[in-house]
Parts: structure tokens; sequence; C-alpha cells
């Protein structure tokens, strides 16, 4: 589920990217510089594939401590990312649609399609690489890490279609709620690789265990449940009294400085 969600809402980003670009293009009786938006879109899509491959497989290749210090980090920087999108998507959207034309726009000027391309594959290259680290964060470590793969392709699938619907008619869509319910979602996924960070951390001797285990869940340990409640809320069968801590320490002030955020850009919209 947290694969399906990250890579639904960072597809979905791109996509729109993707879409604002080729509806410019068509509007401005440019079609020629379509093609080159598509190959800006593909080597973004190939650079972003290969980093990621690059990065998991030396994670994977990691043992014991600097293992778990890697994986510490990566969940840390995700996090930290996940939290940047979110509050960015939320004070930029009303301006990308602008400045994706203004770029795309300067580039037919000087006459040069590559650099059409290179609007489409900087912009589009961005979302993949924090795609990738985002899939690699909740699925290194994991024991469903096969599951999470999937639900990327579920969700990377998912993003094209609802790219394509706003390329052919966006007004049917009301992609303000999707990106508040998917952020507010995000926020849940990032507060537990936050305390997946504190995990690996304390693993690895750099943080102090002062109460091993704040409780012990026993149908959270094992089977579906146990993964898609750690993997999706961070929450554990048997965490440790500061990864809990952690955990709300995040999550609260975010997630109500997110709310209040959202609500007041939706109050705007509608006045």
């Amino acid at each position: 589920m947290s694969g399906f969600l990250v890579m639904l809402r960072e597809g979905v980003e791109a996509a729109l990217i993707v879409a604002i670009l080729l509806a410019f293009l068509v509007r401005s009786d440019q079609r020629a510089g379509v093609r080159w938006v598509w190959y800006g879109t593909a080597m973004a899509a190939l650079a972003s594939l290969v980093a990621g491959v690059l990065i998991f497989r030396t994670i994977g290749s990691l043992e014991g401590r600097a293992e778990q210090i890697s994986e510490g980090s990566v969940a840390l920087l995700a996090a930290a990312l996940l939290t940047w999108m979110i509050f960015w998507m939320g004070s930029h959207a009303r301006s990308i649609k602008t400045q994706l034309e203004g770029e795309a726009n300067a580039a037919l000027v000087s006459g040069g399609m590559f650099g059409l391309a290179a609007v489409a594959f900087i912009a589009v290259a961005r979302e993949g690489l924090e795609s990738a680290l985002f899939m690699i964060s909740v699925a290194v470590g994991s024991s469903s890490e096969t599951a999470q793969f999937v639900g990327g392709l579920l969700g990377l699938a998912g993003a094209l279609t609802v790219g394509y619907l706003v390329y052919r008619g966006g007004r049917r869509i009301d992609l303000r709620l999707f990106f508040r319910v998917t952020g507010v979602l995000i926020v849940v996924v990032a507060a537990g690789l936050v305390g997946k960070a504190v995990h690996e951390f304390q693993e690895a001797g750099l943080l102090p265990v002062i109460i091993e285990h704040a409780w012990t869940i026993g149908f959270l340990g094992s089977g579906q449940l146990g993964a898609f409640t750690e993997t999706l809320f961070g929450i554990s069968a048997d965490p440790s009294a500061m990864t809990v801590a952690v955990y709300w320490i995040y999550l609260v002030p975010v997630m109500v400085e997110f709310l209040r955020r959202t609500s007041r850009t939706s109050v705007a919209a509608a006045t």
C-alpha cells in the first residue's frame, strides 16, 4: 500500500507536468515539439530507474552496522523529501502551469527543440528520482519487498490514467481533493519512515534503547496484517519507546500544519 500510494502521488505530479506541456504545444500549434517532450520524459524515466537500481544494489550489498545506518539514513532523507514535497506542492500548485508554459515558450522562441526536451527531462526527473528514493526507503529491509514494488507499479498505472484524464478533460477531476487526501496519507507514511530510521539507528548503536518494547501486539508480529501496518503506518508489533515517541512528535505537528494550510488554500480558492 505504501509503495502504491507513493508512486500514485509522485506519478500524478509527473503526469500533470507532461500533460501541461503537451496541452500547451497543441494549443500553440507547435505539434512538432510533442515528440521532444516525450523524448525528455523517457530519458528522465530511464535516468530515475538507473539511479534507483544503483542505490538499491548498493544498499542491498551492505551488511551489519553499515546496512542499518544506510537504511536509516535513506528512510530519514525520504521522510524529509516527502514532507517538503507536500508543502511545496501546496504552495506552488497554482504557479506550476504558468512556470512550465513559460519555460516551454522560451525554448520554442529560441528555436531549440532540445531545450523543450530538457524542460520535460528536468521536471519529470525530479519526480522520478524522488520516487526511486521513496520506493527504496519503504522496500529495503522490508519483509514485503516484492509486494512494495508491485504496489508501486499499480500506483504508476493509476497515475498514468489520472494524467490521461486530466489531459483529455481535467476539469472533471478534483485535483485539490486528490492532493489533500494523498497528502494526509503521505504524512502518515513519512511518520513511519521516521520511526523506521530511529529503529535502524538504534540497531546500529547510534541511538540508545531506553525502553526496548513500548508494547507487544501478537497478531501484528507476522503475516500480511503485520506487514501492512508496519509499511504504511510504521506500526510494528513491538516498537521501542523512542520509536513511538519520535513517530508522534513528527506526525502530530506536521499533520496539523498540512491540514491548516490546505484548508486555507481551499477557502481562498472558494472565495
